[in-house]
């Protein structure tokens, strides 16, 4: 199954760059400058991972971050950032991040991280699918 991930940065010509490369490996790739049209996006779509740019200047990663964890905390986001500090790796994790990469991407360590999220989010939707279909036995008078 391919993945299908959503880019978010605000720098063109590094997400089509880093989306071809990304396609090149069978990924679905869809993508965004603006942090408010990703939010969107999202509302309307599920991705495996979403790569999301620490430093943008509509609106900062770690906020975009927090309102998609409000939404859906099992969402899985990669940041990407261009000036890591262990300080902010610190706050990405404890608001949900799965993980904080620094710029240049290396894309083979990327696509590991991608592959992983879509492996947590199917488990993610496992568990859900059984606790209904136990809540559902459980409420019947067999």
């Amino acid at each position: 199954m391919n993945e299908k991930v959503l880019l978010i940065d605000d720098e063109l010509e590094f997400i089509e760059t880093l989306g071809e490369r990304m396609k090149s490996r069978g990924m679905e790739v869809s993508s965004t400058v603006s942090p408010k049209e990703g939010l969107d996006i999202v509302e309307n779509e599920s991705f495996d991972a979403i790569i999301l740019d620490l430093k943008m200047p509509e609106m900062d990663g770690m906020e975009v971050l927090k309102r998609l964890k409000n939404k859906n905390p099992d969402i899985q986001v990669i940041l990407l950032t261009g000036n890591a500090t262990v300080q902010k790796g610190i706050e990405a994790m404890k608001l949900g991040a799965m993980d904080l990469i620094e710029k240049p991407v290396d894309i083979a360590a990327l696509t590991e991280k991608i592959k992983k999220a879509q492996a947590r989010k199917m488990i993610l939707v496992e568990k859900k699918t059984q606790e209904k279909i136990e809540k559902i036995i459980n409420s019947k008078a067999w």
